[in-house]
């Protein structure tokens, strides 16, 4: 009864998404026209997540290790469980943005209207796009735009999820601009809906994201970028992990 009641979750989902996007789309065809409105594509995203997550029932909590100073740019690192994720990172952001993100949102009819604009695709096969994929995102962070980067490289295709090996990518990218890493653990997207939802639905909730303090990298060399990402790891690994041994849905 409860595989049932989170596929009806996830069709109701997905006919709010529909909806919310259809309202929406003439606000984004505007601001996606050239020249692209940058402000304006980020804030109709932020507020077509914000609209079809809220009327699913779904929510987000932020917990802060300590205040971020949003007027910095950063790198923002977390790890990817589920598509609730890009919407987590919308809502907590507090300026302009661009995803770094796999090829294959291109073909999807509503990342594709941002990845062909103000996102930025990324084919992990290839290496030519790769270096345009980072020398695009160096020139975001150099108009003081937030760079997120879930440097997982994909959604763990274990369940209950894992954290992936990190790729090195943002953190010599963090290192190369010297501006500071901001990790965050999305502690629980995935028991709301993992993945897109497709396999065991989704279902109304809290989702709780952790923000690390930011770690600074003035100063590091790009030697030092392993050394980075393996901290990142371990801290984002351990409160992942301790958040699921707590957690009464996980021991139930």
């Amino acid at each position: 009864m409860k595989r049932f009641l989170k596929k009806v979750h996830l069709y109701y989902f997905l006919i709010l998404l529909a909806l919310t996007f259809i309202i929406l789309y003439p606000l984004i065809y505007i601001f996606s026209r050239k020249p692209v409105n940058f402000k304006g594509m980020n804030s109709v995203r932020r507020a077509f997540s914000f609209v079809s997550t809220t009327l699913a029932g779904i929510f987000y909590r932020f917990t802060y290790e300590q205040e971020v100073d949003w007027t910095k740019t950063y790198i923002i690192c977390g790890n990817h469980t589920s598509n609730l994720d890009i919407t987590a990172v919308m809502l907590l952001a507090k300026k302009n943005m661009v995803f770094i993100g796999k090829e294959e949102l291109l073909k999807n009819f509503i990342t594709g209207i941002y990845f062909r604009t103000i996102d930025i695709p990324l084919n992990r096969e290839s290496k030519m796009s790769a270096f345009r994929a980072f020398k695009k995102a160096e020139e975001s962070i150099n108009e003081g735009k937030h760079v997120v980067i879930f440097p997982e490289g994909m959604i763990s295709g274990h369940y209950p999820p894992v954290l992936q090996l990190f790729k090195n990518g943002p953190f010599k990218l963090a290192i190369d601009r010297g501006v500071p890493i901001l990790p965050i653990t999305i502690q629980n997207n995935w028991e709301l809906m993992w993945d897109d939802g497709a396999r065991y639905g989704s279902m109304p909730g809290i989702c709780d994201i952790y923000i690390h303090a930011p770690i600074e990298t003035t100063g590091m060399l790009p030697a030092d970028a392993e050394v980075l990402r393996d901290k990142v790891f371990a801290m984002m690994e351990q409160r992942f992990n301790n958040y699921r041994i707590n957690d009464p849905e996980e021991i139930a």
